[in-house]
């Protein structure tokens, strides 16, 4: 497991000044960019662009807040950020059965057509569905200074570790069904998975 804070040699906080992180990124950059590296022996060559390849991961890992947390609870557990069945929780029981409405309509939807009733119906269920994924987000960064105090002060890390766990396996289940809505709407989605129109 490679843990993108010693990269930078930061603690496993949660809250962190973007351009410090921006600052110490392009040091590193410049340190050990394989160019400087091009007239050297192949194996200097080959671990410069080694380095250099952990840097942008460690710097692409810990640059957005949520993905830090993503990053954060894999070092925590000493796994792979990319392994994604390990560890994941499942979905909210609650969700899941909020979202048997939506399902309902998904499925009206590839029985009987996209009609402008159905239509709106999906629509209308995208737009609470993100409305509800950014409540997830924004309380998962809410409690991003609860950790830190945590890492500082011996708290109780387990715990809200299995609490960050949690939101982030709803935020992951919302995601899934407004891709579907989106998917059934016949809109595309960029790469973020962000619906746009045609």
């Amino acid at each position: 497991m490679d843990d993108c804070f010693a990269v930078f040699e930061l603690p496993r906080k949660l809250v962190i000044d973007a351009e410090d992180l921006r600052q110490r990124f392009y040091a590193l950059s410049r340190r050990h960019h394989p160019d400087f590296h091009h007239g050297g022996p192949a194996d200097a060559q080959a671990a410069a662009l080694a380095r250099s390849a952990r840097i942008n991961r460690a710097y692409r890992a810990l640059r957005d807040p949520l993905g830090r947390v993503e990053h954060l609870i894999a070092v925590e557990e000493g796994r792979e950020v990319r392994d994604a069945s390990a560890g994941r929780p499942a979905a909210p029981r609650e969700l899941l059965e909020e979202m048997l409405e939506v399902q309902e309509a998904l499925e009206e939807a590839r029985g009987d057509g996209l009609g402008p009733a159905t239509r709106a119906r999906l629509e209308d269920e995208r737009q609470r569905l993100l409305a509800r994924q950014a409540a997830e987000e924004a309380a998962i960064l809410g409690r991003a200074p609860e950790w830190d105090a945590a890492v500082d002060g011996g708290g109780d890390r387990p715990t809200l570790l299995g609490w960050f766990k949690q939101r982030l396996a709803a935020r992951a289940y919302l995601r899934t069904v407004i891709d579907d809505l989106t998917d059934a709407l016949g809109e595309a989605r960029d790469e973020h998975g962000a619906h746009r129109r045609h």
